[in-house]
């Protein structure tokens, strides 16, 4: 199978059981094992199990081979081998602590996701685009509206005024220790 349409039906699959963060890279510069990784992540064990059965299920589907399929039995990390791609599907927190995309992410291949709100590869050669210069009013922190029925809350007390550089601290003067006589 050709390794755009082998991608194109891995991200499918993907997006199906709503993998988040779902990302691809090409590696036929670092290995030639496999050309392509993927990278998304699953928020359960349970989904993690469900988007490697999915795209398992598409894989063969559209004509593809699965070598194997790794991680199953505690769903933290599931590894598909689809031949010319790996996929890699993670919970959020190994996803953090292994950091694939170090490791494989030299070169994101773009793809086209069908959600918005994923941030895939594609995101990473383009800018977003950049929020307007805030203006210092804006920059203050919003406090949280109170809760319907909670009394109001109490005033923070005044920061005292600060003193002048040379000025020496206010403490109480110990009495000189007596040495002991011999």
């Amino acid at each position: 199978m050709e390794i755009t349409k082998l991608q194109r039906v891995i991200i499918d699959a993907l997006e199906d059981v709503k993998a988040q963060d779902i990302r691809v890279f090409s590696t036929t510069h670092l290995t030639g094992l496999f050309d392509r990784v993927v990278v998304a992540s699953g928020t359960s064990n349970r989904q993690t199990k469900a988007l490697a059965n999915s795209v398992r299920e598409g894989v063969k589907e559209a004509g593809g081979e699965i070598i194997s399929t790794e991680g199953e039995e505690t769903g933290e990390w599931v590894l598909v081998d689809c031949g010319d791609a790996v996929v890699h599907i993670m919970q959020p927190a190994l996803r953090q602590y292994y950091n694939l995309e170090e490791i494989w992410g030299d070169k994101p291949v773009r793809v086209k996701l069908g959600s918005e709100g994923l941030r895939s590869a594609r995101h990473a050669e383009e800018p977003e685009e950049e929020a307007p210069a805030a203006t210092p009013a804006a920059k203050k922190t919003r406090k949280p509206a109170a809760k319907s029925g909670s009394k109001p809350a109490a005033k923070a007390p005044a920061k005292r005024a600060a003193k002048p550089a040379g000025a020496a601290p206010a403490a109480k003067k110990a009495a000189p220790r007596k040495t002991p006589a011999r």
